[in-house]
């Protein structure tokens, strides 16, 4: 849909050799809502690298034969993949696989960094070549670069630190350690927990904790630098408070699983108080409350007990299908949708309805979905969002798009409602944002334009493929070149 990319990482250590990919398989699994464009696992057999990428989701890519193929080892770490900044290729698959001097490491992110073009150029000024279009390369290149030069790869992650910009939830493995690390704004979640036979396990969100049995101890705080080896769990805070903490308003919003528990905040408790600030600020007259497949049913919920108009499911989602919101490529969209939802029509038939959804970006698939519930014999619809109008790009890892391809941006709600085919459409408020998290601690750029970074000079999607495009297509012209003189000139 944009510019950037929401990711899931997760990472685990254990005191004695187990199957760990089979351990990372269910991790990921539980995180595959994070990502469906690809993913990887990558086990550490006493310091021997065994790695299997891919584009498709876990189910797909990790057969059983696959993941027999692992051996058994100490330390693995995994990634499920969404992105838009890096092309969809093999090449962008993650971990990211590093061999150096010092020893190897393999690295997974979440996030995008605000600094990264600035970065990967200097990279590339002296001497680095890049394999891959995504952040995620820069910040191992960087990471790599002070592991030469310092004791512990602890060490060089938290010099690494010192230059990034922006967001980053890591899991980076070495032969002897795991580490975790959140950037000092805490933009995307990052937790951990141990399992009843000693495994350590972390991951974005606590819900794939639970997944894999795993106890939730905490989550790693903005700024934090944990180091696991298998016995003890180490703590570096010289990052921490650095920055006014900004975790991402959207992840209650949208991306987390309603099951998870973020920095302490319930993600159900935190939709379920928008549903019920919707029905305060946006009240109307109707017969039923239905939500829009998956996280716009907590927020229904709560508009429906806040107004005392009833809750009934109206909208069946074929869970087969992959979330349209993070589904590269306008078309493939606007395919999906089609096959996505359909209505159950002795729930709306002849109903005023209020129809709750998440978000509005474009306009296309709440449109569709209207379409859907006028064509099942709704009476009315009036649509309620539990977010602010998208106004502003992202620059931190959640896929909003430029101002021109953001419908808010060139309409009123009168307008939008109109277009989208809705009797009416209320937003939530952005005022109302910290009432539905629970604290200030947040970042709504998306929705207010105030970037807790500065801007990228470079915003373009496409920024890394383009400059390597560029550097093919001179690559190309160079035998022409030195057959004239011109190249050895």
């Amino acid at each position: 849909m944009g510019i950037h990319e929401e990711c899931g990482v997760f990472g685990s250590i254990a005191p004695y050799a187990s199957d760990m990919a089979d351990l990372v398989y269910y991790g990921l699994y539980a995180l595959q809502h994070r990502g469906q464009e690809s993913c990887g696992i990558v086990v550490n057999d006493d310091g021997v690298f065994v790695s299997h990428k891919d584009l498709g989701l876990v189910g797909e890519v990790f057969s059983n034969s696959i993941l027999s193929s692992f051996p058994k080892g100490k330390i693995a770490v995994g990634h499920v993949r969404y992105g838009t900044t890096g092309g969809t290729n093999r090449n962008n698959c993650q971990p990211i696989e590093v061999n150096h001097q010092k020893g190897r490491m393999a690295i997974a992110h979440n996030g995008n960094l605000s600094n990264a073009a600035e970065l990967r150029n200097a990279l590339e000024l002296s001497g680095a070549i890049f394999h891959t279009t995504s952040d995620t390369e820069t910040i191992a290149y960087i990471v790599t670069k002070e592991r030469l030069t310092c004791g512990s790869i602890e060490e060089a992650v938290s010099r690494a630190m010192n230059v990034l910009d922006g967001a980053y939830s890591l899991v980076l493995m070495s032969p002897q350690k795991l580490i975790c690390a959140r950037d000092p704004y805490g933009f995307r979640p990052l937790c951990y927990g141990k399992t009843e036979d000693g495994i350590y396990v972390a991951a974005s969100e606590s819900a794939a904790l639970k997944a894999v049995g795993a106890r939730f101890i905490r989550d790693v705080l903005p700024g934090e630098i944990l180091v696991f080896d298998g016995e003890t769990v180490v703590s570096r805070t010289e990052h921490c408070r650095t920055k006014e903490k900004r975790l991402c308003s959207f992840e209650y919003i949208y991306f987390a699983r309603p099951d998870s528990v973020i920095d302490g905040v319930s993600v159900h408790s935190a939709r379920f108080r928008t549903g019920e600030i919707l029905a305060k600020c946006h009240p109307v007259d109707a017969d039923v409350v239905i939500g829009v497949p998956d996280s716009g049913l907590d927020a229904a919920l709560g508009y429906a007990r806040a107004s005392g108009i009833p809750y009934t499911i109206g909208l069946i989602k074929n869970k087969y299908i992959g979330r349209t919101f993070i589904s590269p490529g306008q078309s493939s969209r606007l395919d999906q949708v089609k096959i996505k939802l359909s209505a159950i029509e002795e729930n709306v038939r002849g109903k005023r309805v209020v129809l709750v959804d998440d978000s509005i970006v474009r306009g296309t698939t709440s449109g569709r979905i209207v379409k859907l519930l006028r064509e099942a014999g709704a009476k009315e619809i009036h649509m309620r969002i539990s977010s602010p109008p998208f106004l502003h790009p992202c620059y931190y890892g959640t896929d909003v798009d430029s101002e021109e391809h953001l419908i808010a941006c060139h309409y009123t709600v009168e307008e939008i409602a109109g277009i989208i085919g809705a009797d009416t459409l209320g937003y939530l408020p952005v005022e109302e944002l910290g009432t539905m998290i629970g604290c200030s601690h947040f970042c709504s750029a998306c929705f207010d334009g105030r970037y807790p970074t500065p801007v990228p000079a470079d915003t373009r999607k496409d920024r890394f493929e383009r400059k390597l495009s560029e550097k093919r297509a001179l690559e190309n012209e160079m035998p022409e070149k030195k057959k004239t003189g011109n190249y050895a000139k």
